[in-house]
C-alpha cells in the first residue's frame, strides 16, 4: 500500500534560529498520523533540524543534491554529505531549479542514479508551464519529463521514488488548478507509468501534488484517489498551516 506524505519545502526561507523555531512549534502541534510528514530546511540548517527531529516521527530531506561524488564543484552538496548528517531523501527537479537554474531532464537522471546509487530516496518533481498547459501539451510534456528522468531506471529502483507533480502554471499565476485536474494529471502519470512498468508499481508510487496547497484545499485535493500527499510550499512556513494540512491527509 503506497504511503500518504505531506513534504514541506522551505526553499530559501529561515535562519538557524527560525528554524529551530518553526520545527519546535510543528513538534508541539503535531498530531497522531499514519502519513509520513517531511521537512526540506535550507542546507545551511539541515544538520541542525536532522539533529533536533532524531527522535521524533518527521523526517528531514534536502532540497538539492550534485550528482558527482565530491570536486570542484563550489557551492554543491554531495549525496555523502547529505548521508553524514542523516539525511537520506532528497528534492531533485523542483520546478524553481528547472526554471531559475537551466536543470535539464539529462542532468536530472544523473542526479537521480546517483541519488539511488547511495541508498538515497527521491522526490522527484516535474510539471507543464502556464503555456504548455493552454496550448493542451501538458499530458505530453510530463510524460516527457518521466520517461527522460526516471524511465531508464530498473523496475527495483521504484521502491525509492516518490513523484511530486507541479503544475507551475497554477502557481503565483493567478491562475486556479482544481482538484479535478490534480486527479486527472495524476490518473494519467499512473496510467504512464503503468505504460513503461507494469500495474504493481504505478499502483504502489506515491504522487505528490505541489500546486500551492493550503489548509483551505487540502481536504479535497487529498480527497481525490491518485492523490497522495502534497510537496508544500508557502503554507510549510507557517506551522498552524502545515499542521492543518497534515490534519486534512
Amino acid at each position: 500500500m503506497r504511503s500518504k506524505i505531506v513534504a514541506g519545502n522551505w526553499k530559501m526561507n529561515k535562519n538557524l534560529s527560525e528554524t529551530k523555531d518553526l520545527l519546535s512549534e510543528i513538534l508541539d502541534k503535531l498530531p497522531d498520523t499514519e502519513a509520513e510528514v517531511i521537512v526540506a530546511p535550507t542546507f545551511v540548517n539541515l544538520s541542525e533540524a536532522a539533529h533536533i527531529l532524531q527522535t521524533s516521527e518527521i523526517k528531514v530531506a534536502a532540497q538539492n543534491m550534485h550528482y558527482a561524488r565530491n570536486g570542484a564543484f563550489t557551492g554543491e552538496i554531495s549525496a555523502d554529505m547529505l548521508l553524514n548528517i542523516n539525511v537520506d531523501t532528497v528534492i531533485i527537479g523542483h520546478s524553481e531549479r528547472r526554471a531559475y537554474f537551466g536543470e535539464t531532464d539529462e542532468l536530472l537522471a544523473k542526479k537521480v542514479k546517483a541519488a539511488l546509487e547511495n541508498k538515497m530516496r527521491v522526490i522527484f518533481c516535474f510539471g507543464e508551464e502556464l503555456d504548455e498547459r493552454k496550448a493542451g501539451n501538458h499530458f505530453n510534456v510530463v510524460e516527457s519529463q518521466l520517461k527522460n528522468g526516471l524511465f531508464e531506471l530498473p523496475a527495483e529502483a521504484w521502491q525509492h521514488i516518490v513523484l511530486a507533480y507541479e503544475p507551475v502554471w497554477a502557481i503565483g499565476t493567478g491562475e486556479t488548478a482544481s482538484p479535478e485536474q490534480a486527479q486527472e494529471m495524476h490518473a494519467f502519470i499512473r496510467k504512464t507509468i503503468t505504460e513503461a512498468y507494469d500495474a504493481s508499481i504505478a499502483d504502489e508510487v506515491s504522487i505528490l501534488y505541489g500546486g500551492s496547497v493550503k489548509p483551505s484545499n487540502a481536504g479535497e485535493i487529498f480527497s481525490k484517489s491518485d492523490v497522495d500527499g502534497g510537496l508544500i510550499g508557502g503554507a510549510a512556513l507557517v506551522a498552524d498551516d502545515f499542521i492543518a494540512i497534515v490534519k486534512a491527509i
